[in-house]
């Protein structure tokens, strides 16, 4: 019996997952790619195929603030606080959010709190 890789389950479920979360003009898509090192998050348009914005541990706006933003759960925090203020600021209020097949524990649920207080909708 041949053992699956963490990495090929975590991408057998995000194909799974998407085949529901679909996001639009009115209510895009927030998908959040978690790596051992940083935490990506965009919001995607998928019908007009667009990032409309998107935040990062490797941003250099982040980057000048703080020293160095390690893989916990705090940097996970400021980058949802980044997003989310970046798409309000773009006048988008309500997403999807697509955890990208990963748990939603850790440093992706601490992502998604973060953007949920500073006032995005999902």
């Amino acid at each position: 019996m041949t053992k699956i890789s963490r990495k090929l389950q975590t991408q057998k479920r995000h194909r799974r997952l998407r085949r529901f979360l679909i996001g639009n003009e009115s209510r895009p898509r927030l998908s959040v790619f978690r790596s051992n090192n940083h935490i990506y998050a965009q919001v995607i348009d998928d019908n007009a195929q667009k990032t409309l914005c998107s935040a990062s541990t490797v941003d250099k706006e982040l980057k000048e603030t703080a020293e160095k933003l390690s893989s916990n759960c705090n940097s996970s925090s400021i980058v949802g606080e980044l997003l989310a203020k970046r798409a309000l600021k773009k006048g988008i209020k309500q997403v999807i959010f697509d955890r990208g097949g990963n748990l939603y524990h850790g440093r992706v649920k601490a992502l998604a709190d973060a953007a949920r207080e500073a006032g995005l909708q999902f």
